[in-house]
Order: structure tokens, then C-alpha cells, then sequence
């Protein structure tokens, strides 16, 4: 093997685009941390004439990615093609068959695919790294593989998604309703080409279910993960959340439980002056607890050509350095199957209905939650006019499941004007 390591990268979208960057621009500095050169061998994308900005003419080019990661000129490839199955995994299962380390961003494929390239990147004894894939330049990956790696971990939380976070802290700081910040975000280029990827908390869930594998010895299972996404919050929602103290925010939490392990991407309310509360923009940010450590929190850009880039070449470094470690932080043969259970402890839901205006209605409402075990901790009337009256309740730590029994009691009551909103409180 040279004494260089020697890169292919395959896509050369804005992430590849500051890889290539960072290599044209650090060379000394990436040769002095590593003790050794990093260089570009070959590089593949749709398209040879698009103009990228960059100087190319250095670089090997092929037109399929698999052929790339085959070549005998490259140590170490480079997926930034995206998708979860398709000419990416293709890429990726042709590099680590051919004996070569693999540094991706693709949280999709790995949140689908993950055990099984896990088991083959450690069959080849070859590196399968991906800390560009969870939460763009924040290095949570390194961080529980390494770092924490002594800790017994009880929960993950955090807002993995800058579109999202975006949105959210747009309507309030503008006023603005959901509709108009959504079209704003398209204009913007902050959403995926499915945005239900994005708004329907797909994409952070994908992140969400990569970092539990890490934490709680589980295999990847996405499947077993809980999704909700944000395309029911009002700006009257996050108005009156704002009023009680709190602030909305696409959370993901993992915990592991007696019943399992609970992986949950929704809007949650979280106290104003909690750190995830502070979160404004594209930012991201993660919160792990450990019996050790207790709580930590990593907060940093979620997505963008620099943070991204950044955190492929960590991976890259790491490889250069002579750094080798299980996938998942642990041996992939020696990962539990994960049992997904539904979220089982008590917490505080803030629910937001719509009542018909007539009445006898919050006596029937009351009734409801008292016949399924929810207890009202205060509630609020807002404005109204003479067909509805929103109408926010705050419970005492209960269950979901007692709160999704009492919406089901009201449905049948037909004293609701639109579907009610529940939003559990995280103690954030």
C-alpha cells in the first residue's frame, strides 16, 4: 500500500465539492495530523461538463460509481451519492468486497442497510465510517464510539434536523404560518426533493436510529422507530406553547427500556430556557446521558458544505492515522436484534383541541381524559370566535397510551372542530 492515501469520491454534490476543497487547500496540514499524505485518485458524478468550481484535471473520472470503487488506484471510498439502495449501496458493497475502507454521509442506506454493510465492512477487516451521516459537523458518532464508549448510556435526544428546526423557529420569530415558511424553505433549497423527508421526520429519524445502534448495543431498526412530523403545528401552536414556557421542537429521543428500546422522532414542547429551547435555525443539536458522564451536550451546524466535509474528512483521519473500529462501536455479530417498544414512561402532554362552542363540551372533555387516567394539570382558553374555541391542556405525567385512549373517546364525542394535537413536555 502507498505511503498516501489515496481517495475516490463518488458524488460531487456540495458535500463532495468541500471534500475536494479541503484536500486542495490543507494538504500540508492533513499530511503533518496524519503523518501521512491524503491525495484524490478518481471521481465519479452524473455529469463530466458540469462546472463545479473546482479543478478536476487531476483526477481519474468514471461514470459509474461501482467501477470507482473497484479501482486499484484508491484506499479509501468515498460514497456522497445518497439514496438507500441503488447505485450508492451498490458503490459500497463493491468497495468493501474489494478490500477498501468506506467514509459515507448516507443515513438513509445505513438506517436501512446498516448491520448487514456493518458485518461485511468487518468481514474485509476494513473501516465503514460515517459520522458526515448524523448531524452534519457535530461529532456524536466519534463521540459515543470513543469518547463515551465507557458509559452505560440511558438516553439520546436532540433536534437532528436543520430544515425542520428552521421552519419552526422561523414561524415564531416571523409570525408566519407553516404554508409560507414551507415555501420559503423550497426557495431556499433547504429541503430534500421529498420534502416528507424532511417535514415528516424521516430524514432525522434515519440519524435518530444510527445513533441508538451506537448507544444501546442494538441492531440499526429503523422500522421500530415512532415518527411524526411537524405538518400539524400552527403558528397559533407555537404562540400559545410560548405563552406556558415552552417551545416546540422536532425532537428525537432513544432510551431503552424493560420493554425495549424506544426510538421516537415528534414535535415535543420543551422548556424555554433548556438548551434545545435555545436552538434556533439550521443548527443541531445532541444531548446524551450516561451513568458516567451524566449529560453532555454537542451543539453545531447540522448540514452545509463546510460542517459536512468536515466530518467525512474526520473519517478520513482517522483512517489515515491507521484507526480501526467496529461500525457500531461494537463487533456487529455481537449486536442485539432491537425489540422496539412504544414509549412507556409517564411525562407531562400538552394537548391542543378545537372545541365546538357550545356548551357542556369541557365537561365532556374532562370526563374523557379522567375515563382513560389523565389528570388536567392547568388549562387555557385562548381567543375564540362563535364556532370553535382552542383550548390547550396541560396534563400530569401519564402515559400515552391513556392519553391516545382519551382521544379516542373524544373523536366519538364529535365536539371537535379539527384533530386534536398531543405534545408530550421533555425534560430537556
Amino acid at each position: 500500500m502507498s505511503n498516501t492515501l489515496r481517495l475516490g469520491i463518488a458524488g460531487l454534490g456540495t458535500v463532495g465539492i468541500g471534500v475536494i476543497k479541503i484536500v486542495q487547500e490543507h494538504a500540508s496540514l492533513l499530511e503533518a495530523r496524519a503523518g501521512r499524505s491524503v491525495s484524490i485518485s478518481a471521481v465519479s458524478a452524473r455529469s463530466k461538463a458540469k462546472d463545479r468550481g473546482v479543478d478536476l484535471s487531476g483526477y481519474a473520472w468514471e461514470d459509474d460509481p461501482v467501477a470507482l470503487a473497484k479501482r486499484e488506484d484508491i484506499d479509501v471510498f468515498i460514497e456522497l451519492i445518497g439514496g438507500d439502495s441503488g447505485p450508492a449501496k451498490a458503490a459500497v458493497e463493491a468497495a468493501l468486497a474489494a478490500g477498501k475502507h468506506v467514509v459515507t454521509a448516507n443515513k438513509a442506506m445505513l438506517a436501512l442497510h446498516g448491520q448487514e454493510l456493518a458485518l461485511a465492512a468487518e468481514t474485509a477487516d476494513v473501516n465503514l465510517r460515517f459520522e458526515a451521516a448524523v448531524a452534519g459537523g457535530i461529532p456524536i458518532i466519534k463521540t459515543l464510539t470513543e469518547s463515551l464508549a465507557a458509559n452505560k448510556i440511558t438516553r439520546v435526544m436532540g433536534v437532528m434536523n436543520g430544515t425542520c428546526n428552521y421552519i419552526l423557529t422561523r414561524m415564531e420569530s416571523a409570525a408566519l404560518p407553516y404554508e409560507t415558511v414551507f415555501e420559503e424553505a423550497n426557495q431556499l433549497g433547504y429541503l430534500e426533493a421529498d420534502p416528507n423527508l424532511d417535514v415528516g421526520g424521516i430524514d432525522a429519524a434515519h440519524k435518530l436510529v444510527l445513533l441508538s445502534s451506537i448507544a444501546f448495543g442494538t441492531q440499526v431498526n429503523f422500522t421500530g422507530a415512532e415518527l411524526e412530523g411537524i405538518g400539524q403545528i400552527t403558528i397559533e401552536d407555537i404562540d400559545h406553547a410560548r405563552d406556558m414556557g415552552f417551545r416546540i421542537k422536532l425532537l428525537g429521543v432513544a432510551q431503552m427500556t424493560d420493554a425495549g428500546l424506544e426510538q421516537s422522532m415528534r414535535p415535543s414542547l420543551v422548556p424555554a430556557t433548556s438548551p434545545l429551547a435555545q436552538l434556533d435555525g439550521g443548527t443541531n443539536m445532541v444531548v446524551v446521558e450516561g451513568d458516567a458522564v451524566e449529560q453532555i451536550v454537542l451543539r453545531g451546524a447540522g448540514a452545509g458544505e463546510g460542517p459536512t466535509a468536515s466530518a467525512v474528512m474526520g473519517d478520513v483521519m482517522d483512517i489515515a492515522r491507521g484507526l480501526k473500529l467496529p461500525v457500531f462501536g461494537q463487533p456487529a455479530a455481537t449486536l442485539k436484534p432491537a425489540k422496539p417498544a412504544k414509549a412507556s414512561n409517564e411525562a407531562a402532554f400538552c394537548l391542543r383541541l378545537n372545541l365546538k362552542d357550545v356548551p357542556g363540551v369541557m365537561a365532556q372533555i374532562s370526563t374523557a381524559l379522567a375515563n382513560a387516567g389523565v389528570s388536567i394539570d392547568r388549562m387555557r382558553q385562548f381567543s375564540h370566535n362563535d364556532v370553535s374555541a382552542p383550548v390547550m391542556i396541560v396534563t400530569h405525567p401519564t402515559k400515552r397510551s391513556h392519553v391516545e385512549t382519551a382521544f379516542q373517546e373524544i373523536a366519538q364525542l364529535n365536539v371537535t372542530t379539527e384533530t386534536p394535537l398531543m405534545l408530550s413536555i421533555v425534560d430537556a
